[in-house]
């Protein structure tokens, strides 16, 4: 039994999705545990994704947004679902495709538009832009555009939660090009040696940037975590339970006995690597189609959950419009906001700015040059 959508998945037309149903997963203890209203929360926040993300393409089409644009269309199930266990002391860390995390872990989407235009409002400044979202109060550590670069700062976050004697853990997100990195596999063997409590979340979606995981990568991706004897999940991204069951057995294992472990994902991107990537010459067409036919996230979770009977049509109608709304009242607050100064170049940057009792040593920043 599955329910015809009442709104496209994204624009354009709708996915015929035909799960099974119920979830095989709807009943792990994670699971169990939700409320209507916080399984209505966690499909809101998908919702709310897919929207925003939507909005950013003909913004970034109109040339109102710089650099690159990494959409994040098609994973939405990853982010919301693994951020949603996220306790006090947990911390999320992840790659330039950070937008789904940001505004799972809870950020406004204003100035997360905000930065995309570059203005001074934005969650960075303006400084930033796309692959550089923070918010240290919400334990939410990047967006980095560097491949793979996140990973070893992420296993510094673990460690800093175990020295601390804290309960909790680490989640560094990444594709699947990164894992081919040598710095991840530096991460590895840190974090197996210490027993830090990071999880090494790989978010597959089959491509690293344009080259199919079969021309790219020898193995399965998450087994190579038994070279450091590290523990290895894999699961699929599409169903929100999934994700949720996997990731809260790994990450109570994280904080209660300080052990690492891979986390493969199995996902999908609708997009091309970033807006730029006309994604015409890598894959085909049918198997995006195919793809969204089948396993597209929101599409599954929504009749999920109205076979469980927390959705209405209704409800589903009111929250796409907010959605949508929400999106448009980012953009006008992108629009309605300056940009940064040329004095702000040198605010938010590690320089001293009393010179006169400096302790470092060399040149200070742009003063002082020849």
């Amino acid at each position: 039994m599955s329910k015809k959508p009442s709104a496209p998945a994204e624009t354009g037309a709708a996915p015929a999705v035909t799960p099974s149903l119920p979830s095989p997963h709807a009943k792990a203890p994670a699971n169990a545990a939700l409320t209507a209203e916080q399984k209505i929360e966690l499909y809101r926040k998908m919702v709310r994704i897919r929207r925003f993300e939507e909005r950013c393409l003909p913004v970034y089409n109109a040339g109102k947004i710089g650099g690159f644009l990494h959409l994040y269309i098609g994973q939405e199930a990853v982010a919301v679902g693994a951020c949603s266990l996220m306790g006090k002391d947990d911390h999320v860390i992840t790659a330039y495709r950070d937008h789904g995390h940001a505004i799972a872990v809870g950020m406004d989407t204003k100035p997360l538009m905000a930065e995309l235009y570059g203005k001074v409002t934005g969650c960075s400044k303006g400084k930033g832009g796309s692959m550089h979202y923070f918010a240290p109060d919400l334990n939410y550590w990047g967006g980095h555009g560097i491949v793979g670069g996140q990973i070893p700062l992420g296993t510094g976050l673990a460690y800093g939660v175990k020295y601390q004697g804290k309960k909790g853990a680490a989640m560094a997100f990444m594709g699947d090009g990164a894992v081919n990195q040598g710095a991840v596999h530096e991460a590895y063997n840190l974090a197996a040696l210490w027993d830090l409590p990071v999880l090494f979340v790989i978010e597959n979606n089959r491509y690293s940037m344009g080259t199919s995981q079969e021309r790219s990568s020898a193995g399965e991706l998450g087994k190579r975590a038994e070279a450091y004897d590290m523990k290895w999940y894999v699961c699929g991204g599409h169903d929100l339970y999934e994700v949720r069951a996997t990731l809260d057995e790994a990450l109570r294992r994280a904080r209660e006995q300080h052990k690492p472990a891979v986390v493969e994902i199995d996902t999908y991107r609708y997009r091309g690597h970033s807006v730029a990537d006309p994604d015409k010459t890598y894959r085909d067409r049918k198997e995006i189609e195919d793809y969204r036919n089948t396993k597209d996230p929101l599409q599954i979770f929504q009749n999920q959950l109205v076979f469980e009977k927390v959705l209405t049509d209704a409800l589903i109608a009111e929250i796409d419009a907010a959605a949508r709304a929400e999106a448009d009242r980012a953009v006008e607050f992108a629009e309605a906001s300056p940009f940064p100064t040329a004095e702000d170049i040198q605010k938010d940057v590690y320089w001293e700015t009393d010179q006169a009792q400096r302790t470092s040593e060399g040149r200070i920043f742009f003063n002082n040059i020849d």
